[in-house]
């Protein structure tokens, strides 16, 4: 196997051109370390289970090398010119492409990717980002709110509007489909465009402040960016794209579609914890986040640390600075590489997931006010209806960035949707 140690090279100093990745690895019983991490950069870039006669030192002198051993992480360096520049699905299939199913390692986790400069400006990033958002919502300092109609699916094209129009006119911001929703005989895409443009309209009016939907144009990649057309004619300033189910290819259509269209786009992450979850094996959210950065989304889910679905608090943390810092400094204690993001514009971190008004106090405390929070049973599922529970989110969110205690806020008559929901939900975590 001396092939493999050929891929080791402890005294490898990594070029600023080169990418860098920190995997966790865990080797079979019989496999020593080296091998083990050889095989991982050997797979992953241009060695073989055998030794090659068609190996030449132009090739050899691009390989991957294994640089880092720290106990059970390893950084590994990959040579830029391994890459096809612009193109996340080429890079995954290279990074994360055969080594996971390789019977040398028990488990492996990439858990951070760091991108050179030459790699970075070969993305276009988010076009309108944290700043742009808030520039065409005409919010410039709280945090910005959502909602998801509940049930998430089933209602009919006019309920559905109704909810949204509800939930507008009570002080939400964006009305989203939720990750299930696209174009079911109960709920047309078409028509809840048609529909909802309608009541966003009927909102603003009402309210004096602008009204937007995450609608969720999930689909063949056609017939997203068909989608996305409809949408952009009805005024919709964004769409929703489940990416890893819609995949980095189709993402990165939409985000060259969405260039000319002047549309943000919102990342739902639905299906990552398939691969996320395991801390032994799989990919990071971290890295995930990172490349939608790269590719250029504007609004990512990143979890709460306090609502219904897995996400640790130091890992909403470390996404919440990934996704919106400039320059980001290695910490392995918290598996996170150093990256500098040479420009690229900062996404709104979205938390969401069995969240209620008793809990915007810990989010924001957590994320501060250039965050996004999105609410579905802790608006639908208030006692005064969804207008009260959009009220509610609001009263809270003021209270919060007065820095008033909830308690004290609800205790005013303005604020009695406020008082209801702290009644109903408290400040229950769910599980």
């Amino acid at each position: 196997m001396s092939q493999y140690l050929d891929f080791v090279d402890t005294n490898y100093k990594p070029t600023k051109a080169d990418l860098v990745c920190l995997f966790r690895f865990e080797p079979r019983k019989g496999v020593s370390m080296k091998e083990a991490i050889g095989r991982i950069a050997a797979e992953s870039s241009n060695g073989t289970w055998t030794e090659l006669q068609t190996l030449r030192e132009h090739i050899r002198k691009i390989r991957a090398r294994a640089f880092s051993i720290k106990g059970e992480f390893v950084k590994i360096a990959y040579p830029w010119q391994l890459f096809e520049l612009g193109s996340m699905p080429q890079v995954y299939s290279a990074i994360v492409g055969n080594i996971f199913g390789m019977k040398a390692v028990e488990g492996l986790r990439l858990e951070d990717i760091e991108f050179p400069k030459i790699m970075v400006k070969s993305f276009r990033g988010p076009q309108f980002g944290i700043p742009g958002v808030r520039k065409f919502m005409k919010v410039p300092k709280r945090p910005l709110t959502a909602t998801v109609p509940k049930p998430k699916v089933g209602m009919t094209t006019e309920e559905h509007a109704k909810v949204g129009y509800d939930a507008w006119r009570g002080g939400v911001d964006f009305l989203k489909d939720d990750e299930n929703l696209t174009d079911q005989v109960f709920n047309r895409f078409s028509a809840r465009a048609k529909l909802c443009a309608k009541m966003r309209d009927k909102a603003e009016k009402e309210t004096g402040e602008i009204k937007d939907y995450f609608i969720n144009i999930t689909a063949e990649t056609n017939e997203m960016v068909r989608r996305a057309k409809i949408a952009q004619n009805y005024g919709f300033k964004y769409v929703m794209v489940d990416i890893v189910t819609a995949g980095w290819s189709g993402l990165q259509t939409i985000r060259e579609h969405c260039q000319d269209s002047k549309q943000a786009i919102h990342a739902h992450r639905a299906m990552h914890a398939t691969f996320t979850r395991n801390p032994k094996h799989g990919l990071s959210m971290l890295a995930l986040a990172k490349c939608a950065r790269l590719v250029g989304v504007d609004n990512i889910h990143i979890g709460t640390a306090v609502g219904k679905l897995v996400s640790p608090k130091q890992e909403v943390i470390a996404l919440e600075r990934e996704i919106e810092d400039q320059q980001i400094e290695e910490n392995l204690k918290q598996k996170v590489l150093q990256q500098n993001w040479h420009g690229i514009k900062p996404v709104f971190a979205c938390s969401s997931g069995g969240l209620h008004p008793g809990l915007i106090p810990y989010v924001m405390n957590m994320l501060g006010n250039e965050s996004m929070v999105q609410l579905g049973g802790g608006i639908h599922g208030h006692p005064g209806s969804t207008y009260g529970g959009a009220k509610a989110l609001r009263q809270a969110i003021d209270a919060t960035m007065n820095k008033e205690s909830l308690e004290s806020a609800a205790k005013r008559s303005e604020n009695k949707e406020l008082k209801v929901a702290l009644s109903h939900f408290g400040y229950e975590r769910p599980v």
